[in-house]
C-alpha cells in the first residue's frame, strides 16, 4: 500500500475537499464584507455625514486622491450599494478563496488602478465611490488567472458572471450615463496585472518529489 502526503487534498485544485472548504470560507468572509459596507452608508446617511464628497475620488485634485483607497467603501445611496452586493460576494468569494494573502494584495492592486485611472481621466466636476471598480478587477483576475494558471474553473466563473450579468459588463466602454466607465475599465486592468503579478506558480515539481510511504 502507497501513502502519499498530497492526500490532505489540494485547495487549489476543483473538486477536492479542501478547494470546497477553502471556498465555503470565503463565502462566509465575504458575506461578512457586505454589512459593513452597509453600516458605513447608513452612517453616512442616518447622519449626514457627508462622506462621499470628503472621501470619494475627485479627478484631478489633490485633495481628491485620498479617495483611491476610500472611495471602493462608499456608494450613492442604499440602491447603488444593492447592486453591488451579490456580484461582489460572488466574485470576491472565488478570488479569496485562492488565498488570503493573494487577495488582499490583489485587492490593493486593483483598488489603485482603478482609482488612478479615475483621477487621471474622470471629470473634473464628478466625485467617483462605489465597489464597481473592484468587481471589475476581480472579473479581470478570475479571466487571466484562468489564463495564467491553466485554471478551468475560473473560466467557467467568468462565464456564469457572463451570462447573469452580460449587459453590466459593456460598463467598461464611455457612456453618458452617470457611472464611472472609467473605474470599471481601469478595475479590469488591475484585475489583469494582479492575476500576473500574484499568480500562482507550478507546483509539478514538488508534487513530483512528494514523499512516499509504501507498506507491505
Amino acid at each position: 500500500m502507497t501513502f502519499d502526503s498530497r492526500s490532505g487534498g489540494d485547495p487549489y485544485r476543483f473538486g477536492s475537499d479542501a478547494f470546497y472548504a477553502a471556498l465555503g470560507r470565503a463565502f462566509v468572509a465575504m458575506c461578512a464584507v457586505v454589512p459593513v459596507l452597509f453600516a458605513i452608508e447608513g452612517f453616512d446617511y442616518w447622519l449626514d455625514a457627508g462622506l462621499d464628497g470628503t472621501a470619494g475620488i475627485i479627478p484631478h485634485r489633490i485633495d481628491g486622491l485620498d479617495g483611491i483607497f476610500f472611495a471602493p467603501f462608499l456608494h450613492h445611496g442604499f440602491n447603488h450599494l444593492y447592486s453591488n452586493s451579490v456580484p461582489l460576494i460572488l466574485l470576491g468569494t472565488f478570488v479569496l478563496a485562492a488565498g488570503a494573502r493573494r487577495f488582499l494584495y490583489s485587492t490593493l492592486v486593483i483598488m489603485f488602478v482603478s482609482g488612478l485611472g479615475v483621477w487621471f481621466t474622470g471629470s473634473a466636476n464628478s466625485v467617483v465611490v462605489g465597489a464597481s471598480g473592484i468587481i471589475f478587477g476581480y472579473l479581470g483576475l478570475l479571466l487571466m488567472r484562468g489564463i495564467v494558471e491553466r485554471s478551468w474553473w475560473n473560466f467557467a466563473v467568468v462565464l456564469l458572471v457572463g451570462l447573469l450579468y452580460g449587459g453590466q459588463l459593456f460598463g467598461v466602454l464611455p457612456t453618458d450615463e452617470p457611472i464611472s466607465w472609467q473605474g470599471h475599465l481601469f478595475g479590469l486592468i488591475g484585475g489583469l496585472v494582479a492575476a500576473i503579478l500574484f499568480r500562482r506558480r507550478p507546483q509539478r515539481d514538488a508534487y513530483s518529489s512528494a514523499p512516499t510511504l509504501t507498506l507491505p
